[in-house]
């Protein structure tokens, strides 16, 4: 049944509140309408299931008494080939994010909703590039343009993932004031946090190659990568010209913008890089989020620790 019809289902009480919410969502929390779409989705289907499982219209009264029971039903029933413990994962946690703020403006308990547990998956671990392939996807990219500008903007783009780690949105963050790169950038990561990134001389002459070309003045505040009419270069623009390459050399769909990050993480690793100074290059927090990155393996990371450890070490 789809999202549509679903929602004749609910009752007008808990429509209201789901609309309440989802203005909530995006005005308050700035999330994206892809976001609302998908939350609105996920909530009226869950809504209406549970007006089907109770066999009577759930006003907001009803919904505050869900049991365990009723939660397993539906994850039950929700749970089929074209919903895998994923994408049940995602439906949940939209579920208990409204169910988070409704029992709080209605005063009443979510446990049995809250404490549902998710369905283990196991997590994706990413797919490095090797070196020729990335070498290949690089100069590939530079043949794909038809504006020799925007050939050397992409080849730019890619050079500053693979040979520094930049996170997509890293790159296409740089404004025109960073220019020329310096030997050395700070780098504004995830939750603000800053670090600090050597910038390789081929990331310096790819990027000095596109600003030559480039058709556009650069201003300090405004973004240094444009796209076609000068505007900001969106990160769907290199996803799409990485697409294009990747179809013509014949690489897995995994060959990714973010898949040149973690060629860079791989590639350090394989020359002897030291795996803690891989996780501050890459900003990661965890140490077991550089090792997923690496795919290193644990007797690398004992090698690591044995020999880092003041204890072991001593």
């Amino acid at each position: 049944m789809s999202t549509g019809a679903n929602s004749l289902l609910i009752s007008p009480a808990a429509r209201d509140a789901l609309q309440t919410w989802l203005g909530h969502q995006r005005a308050l929390k700035g999330a994206a309408e892809n976001t609302i779409t998908a939350y609105q989705g996920d909530v009226t289907d869950f809504l209406a299931f549970m007006t089907l499982h109770k066999g009577d219209s759930q006003g907001l009264g009803a919904l505050a008494k869900l049991t365990i029971s009723d939660m397993r039903s539906w994850m039950a029933k929700t749970r089929g080939p074209d919903v895998g413990p994923r994408s049940l994962s995602r439906k949940l946690s939209a579920v208990k994010a409204f169910y988070r703020w409704l029992a709080e403006r209605e005063g009443f308990e979510a446990t049995a909703v809250l404490s549902t547990r998710s369905p283990k998956f196991p997590k994706k671990l990413p797919r490095p590039l090797a070196i020729d392939a990335a070498k290949a996807m690089i100069d590939c990219v530079e043949m794909q343009s038809r504006h020799p500008w925007v050939a050397a903007r992409d080849v730019a783009v890619l050079t500053l993932l693979w040979g520094c780690g930049l996170r997509i949105s890293e790159a296409l963050a740089l404004k025109g004031a960073d220019a020329p790169l310096p030997d050395v950038l700070r780098i504004v990561g995830k939750g603000g946090k800053e670090r600090v990134v050597p910038v390789l001389p081929a990331a310096q002459d790819a990027v000095a190659a596109y600003l030559r070309a480039c058709p556009f003045p650069q201003e300090r505040g405004a973004p240094l990568f444009k796209a076609v009419r000068g505007g900001p270069l969106a990160a769907r623009a290199i996803s799409q010209v990485m697409a294009d390459a990747r179809m013509q050399l014949g690489l897995p769909a995994t060959a990714t913008p973010h898949a040149m990050r973690h060629s860079f993480a791989t590639h350090l690793l394989d020359a002897g890089g030291d795996l803690r100074a891989i996780q501050e290059l890459l900003g990661h927090a965890s140490l077991s989020t550089t090792q997923a990155y690496t795919a290193v393996d644990t007797a690398r990371l004992m090698e690591v620790y044995n020999s880092a450890h003041p204890k072991a070490a001593g």
